[in-house]
């Protein structure tokens, strides 16, 4: 057998990929497993976008390549939308790059700023595609402690006192993933001070700003971000648009220049009835994001009961599509509890320890299920075993990949 390249020792494989083997296992031997850990939306895009894509399909001329760019109108419609929604002006010629998901603008911005020698600061809790794509670009990794005491901010006066001579890259999200710690204004102004003082690029990842939020905030906004940050964002949870993958770097054109030559490798462009489509959700009026946060509230109540049946403790204030709570004293560590409930209620809730070794005594749900599958999940919490046995009534969630 050939071997694979060593640079794969690197990573492991991404945790929910074993553990939706095993939910299917257990499905597949008739046991009704509800799984509530994973952050794809379940309800569709608005009509407008899949009339958008469905019309633009039916031209013959929609299927050929398309420019690494993307076409005019998808870069003019982002640029519009961080107007409206966020303050920020940009040049949708040259400030404005859509992606094929923002998952893999994290990859072409590791490959197209770190190399050997550098390193990049990644958070921890965090996403784990930070680490594991400065680690594929040949970067060191070194985290950066984020704690419930600290709001789960960066400690930056501490970061100061480390050693920064060889860090490129510092990855931040805010509103946080796992966490739902909100972002703010002054901690965006910070971010790009730290960056500006110590010649650091501040890719801060945003995904979450429009989920149960009333003031979307950019790191762009900040006083100084043109010079050393630049942002990714994405329809996916925003729009319900998951599996579409559309999502789209933004800020100063020589860092997009940058990740270009990279991504115009990798890539033969989007096709064309899904810019269009990315167009028409971009271009939604207020009333979407409104009646989105509605549902997610409703289910968010649900969500709550379900964690203090478990006796865990959450923050309100939190934002964002999941709910992050710290496990009771009894379990040794979020593992514990996710694996007890697994076998003994059929629920799967994420373990706070994959995203990072702060996170060992939190577990993450999942707010992209029914409120009716909320309640069945509360009440095999709160009642005896035999509830365990009910049907699943959402069938959507039996086949699910992403964060």
């Amino acid at each position: 057998m050939i071997t694979a390249a060593k640079r794969l020792d690197l990573v492991s494989e991404y945790y929910f990929a074993g553990k939706l083997r095993e939910i299917a296992r257990m499905q597949a031997e008739g046991l009704p497993v509800l799984n509530l850990g994973i952050g794809s939306p379940d309800q569709p895009p608005h009509p407008d976008v899949i009339e958008a894509l469905h019309s633009t399909s039916e031209n013959a001329r929609s299927h050929g390549y398309q420019s690494y760019t993307g076409i005019a109108a998808l870069r003019e419609a982002w640029a519009d939308w961080y107007g409206r929604h966020y303050g920020v002006s940009l040049d949708p010629g040259s400030e404005v790059l859509p992606l094929i998901g923002s998952k893999e603008g994290i990859v072409h911005i590791a490959m197209a700023f770190l190399e050997p020698g550098d390193v990049a600061l990644v958070p921890d809790p965090g996403y784990p595609a930070y680490r594991a794509a400065s680690l594929l670009a040949g970067a060191e990794v070194r985290t950066y402690d984020l704690k419930a005491k600290g709001g789960w901010l960066p400690d930056l006066d501490s970061l100061e006192s480390s050693d920064l001579a060889k860090v490129k890259v510092l990855w931040a999200n805010y509103p946080h993933m796992p966490t739902g710690a909100p972002g703010s204004e002054q901690a965006f102004r910070d971010l790009v001070d730290f960056g500006a003082r110590h010649n650091i690029l501040i890719v801060h990842d945003n995904p979450y700003s429009f989920i149960l939020n009333e003031i979307p905030r950019s790191i762009l906004a900040a006083e100084g971000a043109a010079e050393v940050a630049i942002e990714l964002n994405s329809l996916s949870k925003s729009h319900n648009m998951a599996g579409w993958r559309v999502g789209a770097l933004l800020g100063h054109s020589d860092y997009l220049k940058a990740v270009l030559r990279f991504k115009s490798n990798m890539d033969s462009g989007q096709f064309l009835a899904v810019q269009q489509a990315a167009v028409r959700a971009l271009q939604l009026p207020g009333d979407w994001y409104a009646g989105l946060n509605d549902l997610y509230r409703k289910r968010r109540q649900v969500a709550e009961a379900i964690m203090e049946a478990l006796g865990c403790r959450f923050d309100k204030a939190q934002q964002g599509m999941f709910l992050w709570a710290e496990i009771p004293e009894r379990y040794r560590d979020a593992y514990a509890l996710s694996d007890e409930l697994l076998q003994e209620k059929h629920l799967f809730l994420t373990p706070g320890g994959i995203f990072g070794s702060n996170g060992d005594r939190f577990i993450r749900l999942s707010l992209c299920s029914t409120v009716e599958v909320l309640e069945q999940a509360l009440s095999r919490i709160v009642q005896p075993q035999k509830n365990a046995t009910t049907p699943i009534s959402d069938p959507v969630h039996q086949n699910i990949r992403t964060t």
